[in-house]
């Protein structure tokens, strides 16, 4: 690996398999870079509690590692066919020396997003971090073909999940805790074919600052992080061969980033390293603007 920032990760994904949703690392012919062999903890998040969304693989993936090497217990959730990239998540959290609880299910059911609060209180004994990470992400040719139901599962799965479980986290969180949501490039650059899920993303954008409005005063801070185009395995569900062998060559930094390249502004929002920031927005978009 090189120090340069456009070298110093593939820039490009040649011969990568399409996949149906919601998409599975083990059936990546190139695996995404989820800091295994690179991240290295500082005690950050030492003795910390942290639920993490969509933690089986991609950012969420990478975010567990960060997590634990930084000293937190973890628990992850996701859907159920998502078990094989969940159980290899909790082998790297373990080796880190941390407790790693595993929550399948979705996040579009209710009750769902109760329990997994509920669990991680009662099974690792805290709540001190959220991330709201998972995500279902819509595609449409055109204004036409949005279909009904797949838009309010989107809105289900992207928007309504995260306040039913920022509502289910914040009687157990103390003062010093932090939720960090992910929204994307997409809340403001829109791109046509992904209106509905740049819609969700735009309303987790402005969900962050709400919350971070009504939260503060419990000393509950709220940010999220905006990725640009991240390699990971929602990417070959939806583009073609040739869009996959091109993602990201559009940025300024002319690739498409990786998990492990968007794991350190988590934990930055997640630890005292960011203490006086509430309702921003951080981009890691490989330098396209969105402020």
């Amino acid at each position: 690996m090189t120090d340069n920032p456009r070298t110093s990760q593939p820039t490009s994904f040649p011969g990568e398999p399409q996949q149906q949703g919601p998409g599975l690392t083990t059936d990546m012919k190139t695996k995404p870079d989820h800091g295994e062999q690179s991240y290295v903890g500082k005690g950050l998040l030492a003795g910390k509690v942290a639920l993490i969304t969509g933690g089986d693989s991609g950012i969420g993936k990478a975010i567990a590692i960060a997590y634990a090497r930084e000293g937190a217990d973890v628990a992850i959730s996701y859907l159920e066919v998502e078990q094989d990239d969940a159980e290899d998540t909790r082998t790297w959290v373990e080796q880190a020396g941390r407790r790693c609880l595993l929550l399948p299910g979705d996040l579009r059911d209710r009750a769902h997003c109760a329990t997994l609060v509920e669990r991680t209180v009662a099974e690792l004994g805290a709540l001190d971090v959220l991330v709201n990470n998972a995500a279902q992400q819509t595609i449409n040719e055109d204004i036409a073909s949005i279909d009904d139901d797949e838009m309010q599962s989107a809105f289900s799965a992207n928007v309504f999940a995260m306040i039913r479980l920022a509502k289910a986290a914040a009687p157990h969180m103390k003062p010093g805790s932090a939720i960090v949501n992910t929204t994307s490039e997409q809340a403001k650059v829109a791109t046509k074919s992904m209106i509905v899920y740049a819609a969700t993303k735009g309303a987790v954008s402005s969900l962050t600052v709400g919350l971070s409005n009504l939260l503060s005063a419990k000393g509950i801070r709220v940010n999220a992080v905006a990725p640009g185009p991240v390699w990971t395995p929602i990417q070959p569900i939806a583009k073609s061969p040739q869009e996959l062998e091109e993602l990201g060559q559009d940025t300024p930094l002319g690739r498409a980033g990786q998990p492990a390249e968007l794991a350190p502004a988590y934990v930055l929002l997640a630890s005292a390293e960011g203490s006086y920031m509430t309702g921003a927005v951080i981009a890691v978009t490989g330098g396209v603007p969105i402020n």
